[in-house]
């Protein structure tokens, strides 16, 4: 499903690592959302924020996610996370850098070409304070470290500072997890789903894809992919959203779920999320719950039309709740391009339900006034 940059020359800005178009194509007002399209912000460069989720705040949209470079390179943090913000949700502004990498050592957890993925930033009412989680695999390390790393800010566009990172509940067992996995004997001949978490169990557990919801009565959650991406799990927020107060289920054992998006419909929590492949994109899953905590039920595949057995060549990343539209979401995943991670795209749809399926349709192009 591979799509050209469009019929305007571009070239590479080197030193920010985006995608400049022509003159001509600037400025470009959007009023409409055209998905796997190049979607350019005010300076009519292609937004760079993969990854990502949205913060809404004080009536301004905020879009946080990956920076990335030209090439193969660009599936490292180079630069950081990278902040755009809109009043209509078509046209962004280009914020900067929210979040910078540590330049100069290489010891340091957000270090240049560490990689940092997903980021997604929540409002703490109590604290005033902006916080951003993200997944982070330390410099070197690939993809062994399964850390989860957090930050904060004063302002939604920063800068925000690094706290820390490390792996999720250390010493702490799932709510649900049942009493003889946690007690019986350590074997290398138990099934993985027990033998990880129990491995795992004294230096915390492993947190890849994820993101961050926060509830109606103002709970925060960690939702990731752990236990070597075998089992989803959700996990409570301090009340200041900065750490894990211990308390976490695991969900969707031995399903290896990724990419999960969640949002809370009429009284229901839904997750859309993917298979694991790699940058290869699967069919998506859905699933509905009474409780954030479970048990969850899983749906269909919630794509419907051409390549929906691929969910249209992307992946999920955020379901966005849109201001002033009770009861209606866009469903945000991205198309990645590994070999030239600066091409990656954005594929964002209207969310509709049947009962309680979530139904995902493919539009060429799209407005609100569809949702």
């Amino acid at each position: 499903m591979k799509k050209t940059f469009s019929t305007a020359f571009f070239s590479l800005c080197l030193f920010c690592g985006m995608t400049a178009l022509s003159p001509a194509d600037v400025p470009v007002r959007h009023t409409s959302f055209k998905p796997g399209e190049i979607w350019t912000d005010n300076n009519g460069v292609h937004i760079n924020a993969h990854g990502g989720g949205i913060l809404y705040d004080k009536g301004t949209y905020y879009w946080y996610g990956e920076h990335k470079v030209e090439g193969d390179a660009g599936n490292r943090a180079q630069v950081g996370v990278h902040c755009y913000s809109s009043k209509d949700l078509y046209n962004w502004k280009d914020e900067g850098i929210a979040l910078k990498v540590v330049e100069g050592d290489n010891s340091h957890p957000i270090a240049k070409g560490c990689i940092l993925e997903r980021p997604k930033v929540v409002y703490n009412k109590k604290t005033k304070k902006y916080v951003m989680w993200f997944h982070l695999e330390l410099k070197g390390k690939g993809y062994g470290s399964a850390y989860a790393g957090v930050a904060t800010a004063t302002k939604p566009t920063g800068p925000f500072t690094f706290l820390r990172a490390g792996r999720v509940n250390p010493g702490k067992w799932p709510l649900n997890l049942d009493k003889k996995d946690q007690t019986t004997e350590f074997t290398k001949e138990m099934p993985d789903y027990v033998r990880i978490i129990r491995r795992d169990y004294p230096g915390g557990q492993m947190s890849r894809d994820m993101t961050i919801f926060v509830d109606d009565n103002g709970k925060a959650y960690h939702i990731y992919s752990s236990e070597g991406n075998i089992t989803l799990h959700i996990a409570e927020l301090t009340p200041d959203y900065t750490g894990h107060n211990g308390k976490y289920v695991r969900a969707f054992v031995n399903r290896y779920m990724e990419a999960p998006a969640i949002c809370k419909h009429k009284g229901k929590y839904y997750m859309i999320a993917s298979g694991c492949s790699g940058w290869a994109p699967n069919a998506a899953r859905s699933a509905v719950a009474d409780r954030i905590a479970g048990p969850w039920k899983e749906l269909k595949n919630p794509c419907v039309g051409p390549k929906a057995g691929i969910t249209f060549g992307g992946q999920s990343t955020y379901v966005l709740p849109v201001q002033g539209k009770p009861g209606k979401f866009i469903f945000m995943a991205d198309i990645w391009r590994p070999k030239n991670a600066i091409d990656g795209r954005y594929l964002w749809l209207p969310m509709k339900w049947e009962g309680d399926q979530i139904k995902l349709e493919w539009k060429d192009e799209w407005t609100l006034e569809d949702l």
